[in-house]
Formats: structure tokens, C-alpha cells, sequence
């Protein structure tokens, strides 16, 4: 997993992930390994930090070759606004 900070605040580092495998649980598992777990993870994040939205991890961009066709195909998303509104209050 390649991370880009993108932003820090006082308690929370707002990161861009780029994976190689995209293995299962990969960016919460490597985040956790160098003590900077994902906010709102229950299994590999810090217990008291849990969240009604749950994890917050947003794919902005997927990928994959399709098993059928092998054409690649690539969906992008923006950022929801609940993410947008913390963002917000952590600049604050």
C-alpha cells in the first residue's frame, strides 16, 4: 500500500491509498500495522473510536479487468458529503 498525506490535523491525517493487490482488509490492516488505524474500524482500529457512519475509507477509484470480456474497467466517485462535512470541522 502507497500513501500520499493530504492533509493533517490535530488528531487525524486525512491519506490517499494506492494498493497493489488490493488484498481483503489490506489498507485497514497495513494502517494498523504503522499505528495509524483507520477511524471507525472495529476490528484493527482503536475501540473508542467508533462512528455512525462506520469506517472511513471512501474509494474514489476502482478498477479492475472484467473476467468475461478482459476489457478493463475503471468507476470513479466523489467524496459523500458526511466525509466532506468532517473535513470541514477537522479544519476548523
Amino acid at each position: 500500500t502507497h500513501f500520499k498525506v493530504l492533509d493533517r490535523y490535530r488528531d487525524f491525517t486525512l491519506l490517499e491509498l494506492k494498493l497493489e493487490t488490493g488484498r481483503t482488509h489490506q489498507i485497514r490492516v497495513h494502517m494498523a500495522y504503522i499505528n495509524h488505524p483507520v477511524v471507525g474500524d472495529p476490528l484493527y482500529g482503536v475501540k473508542k473510536q467508533t462512528t455512525e457512519f462506520g469506517q472511513y475509507l471512501h474509494a474514489k477509484t476502482l478498477g479492475f479487468v472484467h473476467p468475461r470480456t478482459n476489457e478493463y474497467m475503471e468507476f470513479e466517485s466523489e467524496l459523500p458529503e458526511y466525509f466532506k462535512e468532517i473535513i470541514k470541522k477537522l479544519r476548523d
